[in-house]
Formats: C-alpha cells, sequence, structure tokens
C-alpha cells in the first residue's frame, strides 16, 4: 500500500509529460521547440528531441542554427538505433558543412550506422561489404582520427563475418557429403583468407573430405587420394598440433596409412 501513492505520481508526470510533448509537437513557435529539443537531447530523450529536431530543421535551413540542429538531430536518430535515416542524416551533414568541425565525427558515425545495419553472417551481406567500404573511406581519409582503432575494428569484425559466411558454405559440402565439391571451395576458401580465424576448422573439414573420397575411391585412384589426404593431415598437424580434432584425425590417418600399406606395392 506504501507504494501506490508513488506509483500514482509517477504515472501523473508520466501523463503530465506526455501531453506537454504532445502540445510541442503541434505548436508553431519553432523557438520553442528547439529549446525544448536540446533540452530533451540533454536528457538523453532523444526520441522526444528527434521528433523535435525533425520538425525545426527545414524551418532553419540556410539560418546558423541549421549546422547544430542536423547534427543533434543524426545523433539524436543514432541513440534511437534508426540507422538508416541516421546515416542519411549524417551524410547530409557532410555535405552541407564539409568545413565544420564536427565532419570528422560525422563521417564516422556515418560509417557506423551502416556496420550496425550489418546482418547476421547467415544472411545476404550486401550491407556487409557497403559497411566494409564506408569505415575504409573514413580510415583512408582519416588516418589520424581518435575513431581510427574503432573504425578498423569494426571491418575486421566485418571481415570475419564474411569469413565465416564462405566458411560455413564451404563446411555445408562436406555435411550434405559431396565431398568433391567441399575440397575445391575448402581449398579456395584456405587461399582466399590465409589469416582466418576459421583456418584449422577449414584443414580438418579439407581433410574429412579428402580421406572419405579416398577410403571409397576405386583402386586405380585410390594410393594417390590417399596420399593427397595425408598431406592435408600432415599440413593440419603441423599447424595445430594440439588440434581440437586430434582425436577424429588420430583414427583417420591410422586407417589411412593401413590402406597406404595395403595398396602401394600394388602400384
Amino acid at each position: 500500500m506504501t507504494y501506490r501513492p508513488i506509483c500514482v505520481i509517477i504515472i501523473l508526470i508520466f501523463i503530465t509529460s506526455c501531453n506537454e510533448y504532445q502540445k510541442l509537437l503541434r505548436s508553431e513557435d519553432i523557438k520553442i521547440k528547439y529549446q525544448k529539443a536540446e533540452k530533451y537531447y540533454e536528457n538523453e530523450e532523444y526520441r522526444r528531441a528527434s521528433g523535435l529536431f525533425e520538425q525545426i530543421l527545414p524551418k532553419y535551413r540556410g539560418k546558423p542554427q541549421a549546422e547544430r540542429i542536423t547534427f543533434f538531430y543524426a545523433k539524436s536518430l543514432l541513440e534511437i538505433k534508426n540507422y538508416v535515416l541516421a546515416a542519411y542524416q549524417f551524410e547530409s551533414f557532410i555535405k552541407a558543412y564539409p568545413i565544420s568541425q564536427k565532419v570528422e565525427e560525422a563521417a564516422y558515425l556515418e560509417a557506423y550506422c551502416f556496420y550496425k545495419q550489418s546482418p547476421k553472417f547467415s544472411l545476404d551481406q550486401e550491407q556487409t561489404f557497403e559497411a566494409i567500404d564506408k569505415l575504409q573511406n573514413f580510415i583512408n581519409f582519416y588516418p589520424y582520427s581518435e575513431s581510427l582503432s574503432l573504425a578498423n575494428q569494426h571491418v575486421q569484425e566485418l571481415r570475419v563475418k564474411l569469413e565465416k559466411k564462405a566458411f560455413e558454405i564451404a563446411k555445408q559440402y562436406n555435411t550434405i557429403r559431396d565431398y568433391g565439391s567441399a575440397i575445391t571451395v575448402l581449398n579456395s576458401f584456405i587461399i582466399d583468407y590465409p589469416g582466418t580465424p576459421f583456418r584449422e576448422d577449414a584443414l580438418f573439414y579439407l581433410f574429412d573430405s579428402s580421406y572419405k573420397i579416398a577410403i571409397n575411391s576405386i583402386p586405380s585412384k585410390k594410393i594417390e587420394r590417399l596420399n593427397d589426404a595425408r598431406k592435408v593431415y600432415e599440413e593440419l598437424i603441423a599447424e595445430y598440433p594440439e588440434t581440437q580434432f586430434l582425436n577424429k584425425t588420430e583414427t583417420m590417418i591410422s586407417t589411412i596409412d593401413k590402406e597406404i600399406a595395403i595398396f602401394a606395392p600394388n602400384q
């Protein structure tokens, strides 16, 4: 019961606040709207701030306040995670105020908005490529920026996402037992992404695919394919002597060596 008066007060404050904001939206006084928009922005009430900034921006276009309003409007949109519109507003700011002291920050935040739009790796990655381009342009144009380290981190994260997608596609051929295609695609993946964090996994699935093709080969091709599989195993173990796949690979290489011992004398 002691909490009821407090709850009632909070609800009344909320209702009063909502009513005040609705009146502001309907008001024709752009000066008051501007003052309140900045107040909302300072209080981190970004959704309300963005609504007012959106309304007054056209009224201040060409005036000294327009630069500040445009930048704050873009940042408010960013804070409420409206990344598409925020990116557009940051781009508009850069074009309208190319010598502004805020143009470098706006360039980074525009690229950051694209970074935030990058989907999970399993989806189409067109937006990821676009985000990398935007971030790389920022890095090239502002090589001494305070945001350089963050921009590089974003690029690296997005590239790993692209590598994960490429690896999962290659791995899928192994999963569906299309081992010939798996060998081709995994070899391409390893060549295309030499420093990938998925290299150990890619080598294992390459070995697994090579092993399964070799074991099930016709006699005339068996020894060659067994030796090919052994080479992949040797590369995997040389790079990852304590690989997470050690138990599986030891069993597989033992079978390969037994098969080589049987078929090699007949060659």
